[in-house]
């Protein structure tokens, strides 16, 4: 099937047949993932099988709120233009379908799907039963490509009698041969880990933490092994735990450990008070990585929801709430520091761009409705380098590098002219270190979507924002040491 009949496809929404929503909404970003309409948080069942890309996530059927949890899903062949499918498991007699992982069983290793020949694919879903005082982990399963899924009659497949023990990520551990669980004790800041030989049986292996950031709920725990510096047999495994409130920028935010993982244990190589952060900015969260990516590909992906607890209700947009970023290679560098994480937008993006060149901006610019936008900031005497996004309304995004440091910034204090939460307005910012004598920003924007790239990747900066009318100027920061050249790209949307 053509990428543009996955689009067209996209016009027959999830719920029912129904007619999607046009999609043009003013702050409805145009290259990111959205549902249609009511409410989305954590991407979940992150999974690619049979030459499609799964995204399941949370999902509230009813309406623009929490509740209800479901897991919606859509489908993509290359991670950017995406096809809404029917909900794929729903809340059932009072029981939410909270977060979880999928896992192809190629080799029916769980005994749910039958022989191969009476079935397309053998995908298991492993997710959090939530309800009547409790939180279980339970299993479905789906026969032809996910398209329609059958719970497990044995439910619950592991259930410690806990009220905060969720978030199940699952992977298969090649030299143990034996599926890993990992899932989280919520209010103890600890990961536990299971394995199994079947997706059934469960036997506890070990317990990681507390350790890190320690100041709110541990969830969404994701692990896998990265070659340091892309060299093979230099490997790291990296550990991310998300914490809700006490992220870096205030309410939820993303946290991440280096170390090594022999199949029953974590060990960190950090000293336990010592925390990193996936993502400076307010907006990142829930992150959960692709499963079933092929060897050859050689890519570890993931996504995460980009909105914040504090405000994650309220965000003034409809008929639909709740935006997922774009697909993020990761990898591993060696810094002064240690070994840190870098992120970068996935190769398959730059099909959105509208020309093949970009666009070479001058003191002042037209902003297209999305774009992506490369430039360098050079040491300089001034004051802060970097960009400011404004509306008509006198509204401004300012990014770039701080005055006084070396530090990336994203200010949205005046992003809105009527703040719709006390939470929403600030200034946030991470470190970043200067390569010779500049620093190199990557940038997305997508309507109400910013993320901000700092070398490669080092340092990465996600938010979201509100304007009251259209952020559709850009101008350079005038006196501070921006490079020789601004490139710009229009992105194209991929939807209708």
């Amino acid at each position: 099937m053509s990428v543009r009949s996955w689009i067209v496809a996209a016009a027959v929404a999830a719920a029912g047949g129904a007619l999607a929503a046009p999609y043009a909404e003013p702050l409805r970003p145009r290259f990111h993932f959205t549902p249609a309409r009511n409410f989305m948080n954590d991407p979940n069942g992150l999974v690619y099988d049979g030459g499609e890309y799964h995204l399941f996530y949370q999902h509230n059927p009813f309406g623009p709120e929490w509740g209800h949890m479901s897991w919606g899903h859509a489908v993509s062949p290359d991670m950017v233009h995406w096809k809404h499918l029917p909900i794929a498991l729903r809340e059932e007699a009072g029981v939410m379908i909270f977060s979880g992982s999928v896992v192809a069983d190629p080799d029916d290793t769980s005994h749910l799907c039958g022989p191969p020949a009476g079935r397309t694919s053998c995908l298991v879903a492993i997710y959090t039963g939530h309800g009547l005082g409790k939180q279980t982990q339970n299993l479905a399963f789906s026969t032809d490509r996910g398209r329609t899924w059958t719970k497990y009659a044995g439910n619950p497949v592991l259930d410690l009698g806990m009220k905060e023990f969720r978030d199940p990520k699952v992977f298969w551990h090649e030299p143990t041969r034996r599926w890993i669980m990992l899932t989280v004790l919520a209010d103890q800041h600890k990961l536990r880990i299971f394995g199994s030989p079947d997706l059934k049986r469960w036997e506890a292996l070990s317990d990681f933490g507390p350790a890190g950031a320690t100041g709110g709920a541990w969830e969404c725990p994701d692990l896998f092994p990265l070659a340091v510096d892309g060299v093979d047999g230099d490997t790291r495994w990296l550990l991310d735990i998300d914490i809700n409130p006490g992220g870096q920028a205030g309410g939820s935010g993303g946290q991440y450990f280096v170390g090594r993982f022999d199949g029953r244990t974590f060990v960190n190589d950090n000293p336990p008070d010592t925390t990193l952060w996936v993502d400076y900015g307010k907006d990142f969260y829930a992150t959960l990585s692709f499963s079933g990516i092929p060897t050859s590909d050689g890519r570890r992906i993931w996504m995460g929801w980009m909105s914040n607890w504090l405000y994650a209700n309220v965000e003034p947009t409809t008929p639909w709430r709740g935006v997922q970023s774009v697909p993020r290679v990761l990898s591993l560098a060696r810094r002064p520091e240690g070994i840190r994480l870098n992120q970068m937008p996935i190769a398959e993006l730059r099909a959105l761009r509208a020309t093949p060149e970009p666009t070479v901006v001058p003191a002042t610019a037209a902003l297209p409705p999305s774009a992506e936008i490369e430039m360098e900031v050079r040491r300089s005497e001034g004051g802060e380098a970097g960009l400011r996004l404004t509306s008509a309304a006198g509204e401004e995004v300012v990014f770039g590098l701080a005055a006084d440091k070396p530090e990336v910034f994203v200010d949205r204090r005046r992003s809105r002219a009527t703040p719709f939460h006390e939470a929403y307005p600030g200034r946030h910012a991470g470190p970043v270190r200067w390569r010779g004598d500049r620093i190199t920003l990557r940038i997305l924007f997508d309507r109400s979507t910013l993320e901000v790239f700092a070398n490669d990747g080092e340092t990465v900066i996600s938010e979201r924002v509100y304007p009251t009318r259209p952020l559709d100027r850009l101008e350079l920061r005038p006196g501070a040491g921006v490079g020789p050249a601004v490139r710009l790209w229009e992105l194209r949307p991929i939807w209708p």
